[in-house]
């Protein structure tokens, strides 16, 4: 969809910048491809060249294959394709996730991808970059969606942590494996509770944030030596939601576990995730940061990708801005597929 002279246009492959030939994101394989966040549903195997920030360049390499043809940038800095000066900007999702910057024939689009604005300490901040068009996720694009502070969120967790360890009782958190994880340990680093233990599908990308200067605690496996059964009894264990009710589990006995992500602020989900707890956390924006992003990018015209659309773009639509919708196959991770609950609460409004 879109007219002739759009910069982006929505292909069945992905979104696509016609003067410049090449993909944002693309979900099929293409030519060329412009990667936002390193996340499996933005970065996908297959395509022929990879244009990315310089700090997704460890974590797509280990998702996608060593071999991978990878160009990286910096922030801010410029190049040209066919015309189309392109330039990659802070989203502060995850570690090296970016704004796509493009400029042609006097007009300026940005791509978003996963933003969130809140600075968590663990990727650079986000940035607004001022647009004519603007391209919006809207994962958490309803009222509903509100995010605790950083500092009343991880009080939360260290009190529930220091509960379980009176009780004897492991405390398991789950959480996607990049980006989520990473930042709960660094909010958690002088917790000082007890021993942290990393699944092996978190650890690995620890030691990518480590290298980057990320300070983060010290993470152990669960076989090693020292964690006996009373220092099992105090640990933290961070593993990814699909290791819950796996084998991997039962070593660690009659344990309490948790659920870190923005859907726990609907009502019923940690019981249909069948976990004792639920916190809400997410390297996504919610509703008011979506609302001050967009509207510090200066847009008149804003495409809304996935997530609540339709009651994002009727908000935008009523501030008097021309939104309309981009039909995508983002949001597939982990812990940020919706529930079903969701699509609820979006057409209740």
């Amino acid at each position: 969809m879109g007219f002739d002279n759009d910069l982006i246009v929505a292909r069945p492959e992905g979104l696509y910048c016609p003067p410049g030939d090449f993909y944002i994101d693309p979900w099929r394989p293409v030519d060329r491809a412009v990667i936002t966040p390193a996340h499996s549903d933005h970065a996908r195997v297959g395509h022929a060249h990879y244009l990315a920030h310089h700090g997704s360049a460890p974590i797509l390499r280990r998702r996608l294959g060593e071999d991978i043809t990878l160009q990286t940038l910096g922030y801010g800095e410029p190049i040209e394709h066919h015309g189309v000066r392109l330039s990659l900007h802070p989203a502060g999702h995850v570690r090296g996730s970016a704004q796509v910057r493009l400029e042609h024939g006097g007009r300026v689009w940005v791509a978003s991808g996963d933003y969130k604005l809140e600075d968590d300490g663990t990727c650079a901040p986000f940035e607004p970059v001022r647009c004519d068009t603007f391209i919006t996720e809207s994962t958490f694009g309803l009222p509903i969606y509100r995010w605790p502070s950083q500092a009343a969120l991880f009080a939360e967790i260290r009190a529930w942590w220091q509960g379980n360890t009176e009780a004897g009782r492991p405390s398991v958190l789950y959480a996607y494996a990049l980006g989520k994880a990473q930042r709960l340990l660094h909010g958690l680093r002088d917790a000082g509770i007890g021993p942290i233990v990393a699944h092996g599908a978190v650890e690995p990308l620890n030691a990518i944030y480590r290298a980057a200067g990320v300070t983060l605690p010290d993470t152990v496996s669960v076989g090693d030596v020292g964690l006996d059964k009373a220092a099992l009894g105090r640990a933290l264990v961070i593993a990814p939601p699909s290791a819950g009710r796996s084998p991997w589990m039962r070593r660690f006995g009659d344990y309490s576990d948790a659920f870190a992500s923005g859907w726990m602020q609907l009502r019923g989900t940690r019981r249909r995730r069948g976990v004792d707890r639920g916190f809400v956390v997410s390297d996504h924006a919610d509703w008011p940061g979506l609302q001050r992003a967009i509207m510090a990018s200066g847009a008149e015209r804003v495409f809304v990708t996935h997530g609540q659309v339709a009651v994002m773009v009727r908000w935008l639509s009523e501030q008097g801005l021309q939104a309309q919708s981009f039909a995508t196959e983002y949001g597939h991770e982990d812990e940020d597929a919706p529930p079903a609950a969701a699509a609820a609460a979006g057409e209740a409004g």
